[in-house]
């Protein structure tokens, strides 16, 4: 008995140590984040900014001291474009050192960074390219360097762009579920996923010409940097060379030599006339994010909105890994832009394919309430569609990259109709006291009936009709012209200029400018909302910490089983009108 307690005891101080050791360790990194957030590296002269392209990239990073412990750091579009432009500025960069691997964007975002990748080049600067594992994301970008190598054993891709929309409607019936759609317009395809079994035609249509318009794009820039003709581009993306061997590559002069990793050092020093084995002064994205501030009292608020638009923050999931607009948050922070003096106008920068019907009608109202004492911009980034459309038709202005996905003008619900598994599949009984007809409406053990089913399609068409108001207001049409281009069809940027929806082609910089001179200033600070959360704040709200976290690791472990069972999901916790996009597309190949 007493060798029993002395294990028992030894075993709890065993315990009580591993958990106290943890702690510090725990405490350690979180000191580490916190120097390392604070602390960027000496930028001294002779440097070169390396652009680590590996991964997928979002709009604006959010702060994560989970991943941040486990060494991932995020990459966002806002901050490689900073780092570039200020890399363009400052005389001790030379050169630009791209690591092009397995890296995905938004057309938007890739064109944007080519651009300010182009300024840099104008400069006078230098860009060499080097991978191991090239998506054709990443070698877009890498076009423009001055030289282009492969690893001898590499990859680089170049197949052109597609990709295929997994339908669960036969998967749900397979457990007695069954989804029935309410929508409008025959373009307004994102029920189709769960209430067919192939791609309708006016699907297939929409897509395929946002498809083409970017892989001509993407061709005609490589063909223009690379001075390859467009039709050799797209004959080697017909013949998979990609698959070829990579002295092939070297032959078409995609790329312009084959060495490994370690033989990069030596290409690099040359760039800066140094010798090969002298060190190189390299600059990470991070120690180039502090933006140009005069002391100027006049600000431009740049207020990035990205994600699912929600009433609220959603229940704790790990399916909740990307970002939200959450209605009430939204609509408070436009109260306090329009309540800060300094603030005088805003750009609302939207990369949104939409979501809760009721929570854009409220963002929408709170952007009029703003535009009545400053003036609004927005930049349309990746997507602005559907409910991204809506909140953006509050605009006194609005700018679209030539590739943002908009439009999408209609609104949408769907039913979940359970009855068959639960009475035929489980066996279960159903019964039923009410004091009027419609009572029991959405009860489980059978469908809506037919009166309640029409109530209810009356009632999204009335969230159409109000959406279609809201459109005419904005871009000051008539009902009848926002119907011809409505009925919930996808368009670029390019083509939403032509017919109206958009004022102007540009980029995130356009739009200030434009917001400039609408509030008639000549000299302004540009800051950035909503504000980063500090690493107290993240701690506080743990469970979104935790919540992204977990949904990166379970993407990682169900490969492409986790979008049929996200799907599933989403049917299940989405309100009930939705004025969404039936896709997120991200150049990824």
């Amino acid at each position: 008995m007493k060798d029993f307690f002395k294990h028992v005891f030894a075993t709890m101080v065993g315990l009580f140590l591993f958990g106290f050791v943890m702690t510090i360790l725990a405490f350690i990194s979180l000191v580490g984040i916190i120097a390392g957030s604070e602390n960027t590296n000496d930028i001294t002269d002779n440097s070169v900014l390396v652009l680590n392209l590996d991964g997928i990239m979002s709009e604006r990073t959010e702060d994560n001291f989970l991943n941040k412990l486990n060494g991932v750091d995020g990459m966002s579009f806002e901050a490689y474009q900073r780092a570039i432009r200020n890399a363009t500025d400052n005389d001790k960069i030379k050169g630009i050192f791209i690591q092009a691997n397995s890296f995905g964007a938004e057309m938007a975002h890739l064109e944007e960074l080519r651009q300010s990748l182009s300024e840099f080049k104008k400069a006078g600067k230098w860009i060499i390219a080097y991978g191991e594992e090239m998506s054709q994301a990443s070698y877009y970008l890498s076009s423009l360097a001055d030289k282009i190598y492969l690893n001898p054993a590499g990859e680089l891709s170049w197949a052109g762009l597609g990709g295929e929309t997994k339908y669960v409607k036969h998967t749900l019936a397979k457990i007695g579920i069954r989804a029935v759609p309410v929508k409008v317009g025959k373009y307004k395809s994102a029920v189709e996923i769960f209430t067919e079994d192939k791609m309708s035609d006016a699907n297939r249509e929409q897509t395929e010409r946002y498809l083409n318009g970017w892989w001509n794009k993407i061709v005609t820039d490589v063909a223009a940097s690379r001075k390859i003709s467009k039709d050799s581009l797209n004959a080697y993306a017909d013949r998979l060379i990609s698959l070829e061997d990579q002295q092939q590559l070297v032959k078409a002069r995609m790329i312009d030599g084959l060495i490994y990793n370690d033989q990069t050092k030596a290409v690099v020093a040359k760039m800066l006339g140094q010798d090969k084995d002298d060190d190189i002064n390299q600059v990470a994205v991070s120690d180039l994010q502090e933006e140009a501030t005069d002391g100027l009292s006049d600000q431009i608020a740049v207020y990035t909105a990205v994600g699912d638009i929600v009433d609220s923050s959603s229940p704790q999931s790990v399916f909740r890994g990307g970002s939200q607009i959450v209605g009430k948050d939204f609509c408070k922070d436009m109260q306090a832009l329009a309540d800060d003096k300094n603030v005088k106008a805003v750009v609302l920068r939207v990369n949104s394919g939409g979501g809760s019907a009721y929570a854009s009608e409220q963002m929408w109202h709170q952007i009029m309430e703003l535009k009545k004492k400053k003036p609004v911009v927005v930049s349309m980034s990746g997507a602005a569609a559907s409910g991204g459309y809506y909140i953006s038709s509050a605009a006194n202005y609005i700018v679209a990259d030539a590739n943002t996905i908009t439009g999408s003008i209609g609104i949408f619900g769907i039913l979940g109709d359970r009855s068959k598994l639960y009475t035929q599949l489980l066996g279960m009984k159903f019964d039923e006291v009410k004091t009027n007809r419609n009572s029991v409406i959405g009860a489980q053990g059978h469908f809506f009936s037919d009166e309640q089913f029409n109530l209810i399609q009356r009632s999204v068409e009335r969230g159409y009709l109000l959406f279609k108001k809201r459109v005419a207001g904005g871009r000051r049409m008539t009902m009848e012209q926002v119907e011809a281009i409505a009925q919930g069809h996808v368009y670029l940027g390019s083509d939403a200029l032509r017919i109206h929806l958009v004022d102007a082609l540009g980029n995130l910089d356009t739009a200030v400018r434009k917001a400039a001179q609408l509030a008639k200033l000549d000299d302004y600070n540009v800051k950035r909302y909503p504000e980063e959360k500090s690493l107290l704040d993240q701690l506080l709200d743990m469970d979104d910490s935790m919540d992204s976290y977990l949904n990166g690791k379970l993407r990682l472990l169900m490969g492409d089983m986790y979008e049929p069972l996200k799907m599933k999901h989403d049917l299940e916790t989405m309100d009930r009108v939705q004025a969404r996009l039936p896709f997120s597309i991200s150049l990824v190949k």
